[in-house]
C-alpha cells in the first residue's frame, strides 16, 4: 500500500490529466461544430432587399453643405444607362460590376455607383478556409453594410426619389497592377463620370466625380459619402473568449478630438453632427475598418444618424459647387476598406491610425508594438519577436526586479522566525504586529518590496494584451509546431499548462508568510492563472511563460547571492 501522501499526489495528477483531456475534447468538439462559411456569388442590389430605402427629407439639418435628414434617395424607372430608374422594378441582372485586384474584390452597383460588397483575398476568413477571402462589407437580406456616394442638392444627380444608372465598360474587371473603373451617365443635362481608381496592393480606392453642365442654367450640387449599416455583429466572429469585445461602431476626427467614437447607442440617442476641414469618417470592427476620407483642404460636415427603417449612417458632405453652363466640376473622396494597419492608415490621413485602439495603456502599447515590429523585421516570426520583446522588457526592469527578489529572499530567510512569532502571539494581534515590524527592520526584509516583481510586469502585460487583441499583423500569424495563430488560444493548451507549472515553481520559491488561509490562497494561484490563461491568445501566454522562466532564473540567482552574503556576514 502506497503512503497516503503519495496516493494524494497520484490522485491529483490523475485528476489534472482527466481535466486536461476533457478540455481538449471539448475544444475539438467546438472546432468540429464550426460550419464552413459559404458566400453567395454576388451581393443583392437595393431592389432585391426586403427593406425599402428611406426617402430623402426636404430640409437640411445643418448649414448649406450639411447632409439631408435621410438616406441617399432610391430611384424611379428604366434600365437605360443614364436614366433615372425605379429600384423596385429593376432586377439584379446587369446591375453589378466586379473589380478584382491583388488586395481587393469589390462589387459596385451601377445604380448610384455604390460599393455593395468588399472581400479581402489576402486575409482568409480562417486558417481552415484559406481560400475564402474575408467578407468585410455586403448587402443581403440578412445584412446591410455598404459604402454610398452621391451628388446631392437641388440640381444634384441624386435627388429626392431618384438616382442615376451608370454604364460600365465590363461586368468583370481585374487590375493586377492597378487601374481605373470609369462609370458614365447623362442625367438632366449633366454629363457625369464616376471614376474608381484602384492600386495594385492597396486597400484605398480614390473616387472622383466629374460633372459637365450641358444645360443653359447653372447647376449646384455637393458630394455626400456615407457608410450604411445595420446593427448586426460581423458575420465572422474573431473575438477572444473571456476578452473584452472589440469596439464595433463609428469613429471620426474633429478639430476638438483627434479620435472620437460614435457608437450605435450614441446614434440611438440622437443624430451627431460636426464640422471640420478635411478629416475622415470610419466604421470599426475587430482587425478591420472602412473609412471615407475627405480632401484635406475641404470644409466638411460630418454626421451620424439612424433612418426610420433602423439603418445607421456614418458619413460626411462637402461644400456646394456651382457649375456654370459648359463648365466641369470635380468632386473627390477616398474610400479605405481593409485591415487596421496603423502604418498604412497614418499615411492615408492624419489620426486615422488611432482607430487601432489600445485603450488607456496606449502610451505603453504603442512603443511595445513598435519594438515588436522591429524584432519581427529581424527574425521574420512574430512568436520569436514576442520572445525578444520579453527579453527586452525583462532587461529594462531587471534592476527593479532584483530589489524585489532581494526583499523576498530576506522574507524567506526570516520565515521560520516569523512562524515562531505567530505561534507565540497568536492571541495578541497588536503585539504580533510590533514584533513582526521589529523583525523586518532587523533583518532588512520588506513585505511590500517582495510584491514588486509581480506588479511591475502587469502594465506591460495588459498593454501587450491589447496589442495582440488589436493588431491585425498578428492575426493568423504562426509561431512553431502546433501554434499556427498567435492571436487565438493554444488549441492543445500546452502553453497555458507550461505557464501554470512555471507559476507554481515561482510560488514554491516564495516565502510562505501570513495566516493559513492566505497561504492556501497563494497555493491556489497557479491553478487559477492556468484556468484563466487557457483561452487567452497564444502570443500572450507565450509572453507570460517566457517572463516566468526569466523571473525564475533571476529569482534563483538573487536568492543564492543573498544567502551567500548572509553566510559570509555570519562568520
Amino acid at each position: 500500500m502506497l503512503p497516503r501522501e503519495i496516493q494524494r499526489i497520484v490522485l491529483l495528477i490523475g485528476m489534472a490529466a482527466t481535466g486536461y483531456l476533457l478540455i481538449l475534447a471539448w475544444n475539438n468538439d467546438m472546432e468540429a461544430a464550426k460550419i464552413p462559411t459559404v458566400y453567395s456569388d454576388a451581393p443583392l442590389t437595393s431592389a432585391n432587399q426586403q427593406t425599402a430605402a428611406v426617402q430623402e427629407a426636404q430640409q437640411p439639418i445643418a448649414d448649406d453643405f450639411a447632409p439631408l435628414e435621410a438616406d441617399i434617395p432610391p430611384a424611379p424607372v428604366t434600365n437605360t444607362p443614364g436614366a433615372i430608374i425605379d429600384t423596385n422594378k429593376v432586377g439584379n441582372s446587369g446591375r453589378l460590376v466586379k473589380v478584382e485586384t491583388p488586395a481587393l474584390q469589390v462589387w459596385i452597383d451601377l445604380l448610384g455607383g455604390d460599393i455593395v460588397r468588399v472581400q479581402l483575398p489576402t486575409y482568409p476568413i480562417s486558417l481552415d478556409q484559406a481560400e475564402t477571402p474575408f467578407l468585410l462589407m455586403d448587402q443581403s437580406n440578412r445584412h446591410t453594410y455598404v459604402a454610398q456616394s452621391a451628388l446631392i442638392g437641388a440640381e444634384g444627380i441624386d435627388r429626392s426619389g431618384s438616382r442615376a444608372l451608370f454604364s460600365a465598360p465590363n461586368a468583370n474587371m481585374r487590375f493586377d497592377n492597378g487601374g481605373d473603373l470609369v462609370l458614365r451617365a447623362t442625367v438632366d443635362g449633366a454629363q457625369v463620370t464616376k471614376t474608381f481608381s484602384f492600386g495594385a496592393d492597396s486597400h484605398l480606392i480614390d473616387i472622383e466625380y466629374q460633372v459637365t453642365n450641358l444645360s443653359q442654367q447653372p447647376k449646384t450640387m455637393r458630394l455626400l459619402t456615407q457608410l450604411k449599416r445595420d446593427r448586426m455583429l460581423p458575420p465572422t466572429d474573431e473575438t477572444v473568449p473571456l476578452a473584452p469585445s472589440p469596439y464595433l461602431g463609428g469613429a471620426l476626427t474633429t478639430a476638438e478630438n483627434n479620435y472620437e467614437k460614435v457608437d450605435f447607442d450614441d446614434v440611438d440617442e440622437g443624430s451627431f453632427q460636426a464640422t471640420t476641414v478635411g478629416g475622415w469618417m470610419a466604421f470599426l470592427q475587430h482587425y478591420f475598418i472602412t473609412a471615407w476620407v475627405a480632401p484635406k483642404d475641404q470644409a466638411t460636415a460630418y454626421f451620424a444618424r439612424k433612418t426610420s427603417d433602423s439603418f445607421y449612417l456614418f458619413g460626411f458632405t462637402g461644400q456646394n459647387q456651382t457649375i456654370s453652363p459648359g463648365a466641369t466640376a470635380s468632386y473627390k473622396a477616398g474610400f479605405y476598406a481593409g485591415p487596421k494597419d496603423q502604418v498604412v492608415l497614418e499615411k492615408i490621413a492624419p489620426h486615422l491610425n488611432l482607430t487601432v485602439d489600445y485603450g488607456f495603456l496606449w502610451w505603453i502599447a504603442i512603443p511595445l508594438f513598435k519594438a515588436l515590429t522591429f524584432f519581427h523585421d529581424i527574425v521574420g516570426n512574430w512568436g520569436a519577436a514576442i520572445i525578444l520583446l520579453t527579453l527586452l522588457v525583462k532587461g529594462l526592469l531587471a534592476g527593479f526586479s532584483a530589489k524585489g527578489y532581494r526583499s523576498m529572499a530576506n522574507m524567506r530567510r526570516v520565515a521560520p522566525a516569523m512562524k515562531r512569532l505567530q505561534e507565540r502571539y497568536a492571541n495578541d494581534r497588536e503585539k504580533l504586529s510590533k514584533e513582526m515590524m521589529a523583525l523586518y527592520q532587523k533583518e532588512g526584509a520588506n513585505p511590500l518590496g517582495s510584491c514588486l516583481p509581480m506588479l511591475l510586469p502587469m502594465p506591460v502585460f495588459l498593454a501587450l494584451y491589447w496589442v495582440l487583441l488589436e493588431s491585425v499583423e498578428l492575426r493568423q500569424a504562426p509561431f512553431i509546431f502546433w501554434i499556427n495563430d498567435l492571436a487565438a488560444m493554444d488549441p492543445y493548451f500546452i502553453l497555458p499548462l507550461l505557464m501554470g507549472a512555471s507559476t507554481y515553481l515561482m510560488q514554491a520559491l516564495n516565502p510562505q508568510v501570513g495566516d493559513p488561509m492566505q497561504v492556501r490562497m497563494m497555493k491556489l494561484m497557479p491553478i487559477m492563472f492556468t484556468v484563466l490563461f487557457l483561452f487567452f491568445p497564444a502570443g500572450l501566454v507565450l509572453y507570460w511563460l517566457v517572463n516566468n522562466l526569466l523571473s525564475l532564473a533571476q529569482q534563483t540567482y538573487v536568492y543564492r547571492k543573498v544567502e551567500q552574503e548572509y553566510a559570509t556576514k555570519s562568520k
